[in-house]
């Protein structure tokens, strides 16, 4: 079963329990004016879709990692929205526009976050005291809480910390995650505390 939550002005997100990969799939909407970046999609059942739509015009897709293809080029091409993705999904997204280091998607800010997943990426929006979106390495999710990618998953751990603390430069309030529920206040002082730990 699909959840959907508007969770401020800015910001709705979707979420579901995945059986195969038993994983919570998390997926957030950015709202700006009147159009919306989809990051991570899964998929939305219509009524939910009808939700998302009332918000805006779905103007394009992020992926933040090479394991979150997700439906992406489903949306893509319901909504004709362009797909950016890292590198590594050229092959399976063709028409994509490859994510680069330092770049930015409208007001987003693309972040390598090297040693996390295989392409592993962070996003940064700098409005409303700030937020970071993050793929794969931060977790959220019960039993773990907020947390660290496990080191079975990285492909190393002591890099992506090291990428991980390069976000402290950054202000921010709030974090969206793939896999978890989001912080929503003191976030960069829970990642400061998390990295200190």
């Amino acid at each position: 079963m699909t959840e959907f939550a508007r969770i401020s002005p800015s910001y709705a997100l979707w979420h579901t329990y995945d059986r195969k990969l038993k994983a919570e799939l998390f997926s957030t909407a950015l709202v700006a004016g009147n159009e919306l970046t989809i990051i991570d999609p899964i998929a939305l059942p219509p009524a939910h879709r009808i939700e998302l739509e009332s918000l805006g015009r779905v103007a394009r897709i992020v992926i933040t990692n090479a394991n979150h293809p997700r439906d992406a080029a489903t949306f893509a091409h319901f909504y004709s929205a362009p797909i950016f993705a890292p590198p590594q999904l050229s092959a399976e997204l063709p028409h994509s526009h490859s994510l680069q280091v330092a770049h930015a998607i409208g007001r987003l800010l693309v972040i390598r976050i090297e040693g996390a997943a295989e392409g592993e990426f962070a996003l940064y929006h700098p409005d409303d005291a700030g937020t970071l979106i993050v793929g794969d390495a931060l977790i959220n999710f019960d039993p773990h809480g907020f947390t660290l990618l496990p080191r079975k998953y990285c492909t190393n751990q002591k890099q992506m910390i090291q990428s991980l603390r390069r976000l402290l430069d950054l202000d921010f309030a709030r974090i969206f995650f793939a896999h978890g529920n989001p912080i929503m206040i003191r976030a960069r002082e829970q990642l400061e505390s998390l990295l200190d730990s």
